[in-house]
């Protein structure tokens, strides 16, 4: 009698567990995750890709993809997905890029003053000049060069007016390459836009907008930072010995006029940069 009632409360046991786990299965059903309003639908979303994924270690795969009522509609000859959501997202992008072309201030860039050269290769800059007998070369790069500006955001409940909105500035770290005729090194100087501009020293009328980070000797020519070269960083660095680096930079014009015009172009070249990306982005998804 004893080993009955033992076999009755395993069988039990049993059925539970299967029925816990067919209840675990559900969030998985292909009615959940073809609603678009389900709330599960974003958190699977890698989950479904590894599973349709052929390249996948896995033996097992659930055939979730293997019905037709799943693939999407194909608008054109190109094969590739489209959708409502793709649509709307094309709708967006081509408004945005009509206000973005409204507020472009000009389509030629900037010039800089001192007789600086400008070269562009994409997201990059390269500012050059020669000085008796001295080569100086700028160069910078556009990515992440817009500080976020988290004083100005606005007050719950409040939205601020395109007239209020603060303007976009792009500030880039840069680096400045000065190189000596017959010198096997270049002197190269990491500079960048501080968030707060302190002065040097008391009683200066005017501070410095850009900072000296680093100071190093490099290998003429080579666009790479040895690391196991040695480097100086200026954050407990003498003040005597920072004005003397700031000031033999400034002879060689890179100085606050400089850093100015520097902003200037790079804001604009990040904005070029901004509605090229948003004209791809477009045209891809649109498929064009």
């Amino acid at each position: 009698m004893l080993k009955s009632v033992v076999r009755a409360v395993g069988a039990a046991v049993r059925l539970s567990s299967v029925a816990t786990s067919t209840a675990r299965t559900l969030p998985l059903s292909c009615q959940t995750l073809c609603s678009p309003s389900s709330a599960t639908t974003r958190p699977f979303t890698r989950s479904l890709w590894m599973l349709n994924n052929n390249g996948a270690s896995s033996g097992y795969r659930p055939k979730l993809f293997s019905s037709k009522a799943l693939n999407p509609s194909i608008s054109c000859g190109c094969g590739s997905l489209h959708t409502e959501g793709d649509k709307a997202f094309g709708a967006f992008l081509s408004d945005e890029i009509k206000e973005e072309l409204k507020i472009q201030k000009n389509s030629n860039l900037p010039k800089m003053s001192g007789g600086w050269e400008l070269a562009l290769n994409g997201t990059e800059a390269k500012l050059s000049r020669n000085v008796a007998g001295e080569k100086i070369t700028v160069t910078f790069n556009v990515n992440n060069s817009i500080p976020p500006n988290f004083e100005e955001e606005a007050e719950q409940g409040q939205q601020k007016s395109a007239e209020e909105e603060p303007e976009i500035v792009s500030s880039p770290n840069f680096v400045v390459d000065v190189t000596k005729q017959g010198a096997k090194h270049s002197l190269v100087f990491d500079c960048h836009f501080p968030e707060d501009e302190v002065s040097h020293a008391e009683g200066e009328e005017e501070s410095d907008i850009f900072a000296i980070r680093e100071v190093s000797f490099q290998p003429e020519g080579d666009t790479d930072w040895k690391e196991n070269s040695y480097t100086l960083n200026t954050d407990a660095l003498d003040w005597a010995l920072y004005d003397h680096l700031m000031d033999f930079l400034a002879d060689r014009g890179v100085d606050n006029t400089f850093a100015d015009e520097l902003m200037e172009l790079s804001t604009a070249v990040e904005h070029q940069e901004y509605i090229k990306f948003l004209e791809n982005l477009h045209g891809f998804v649109k498929c064009n």
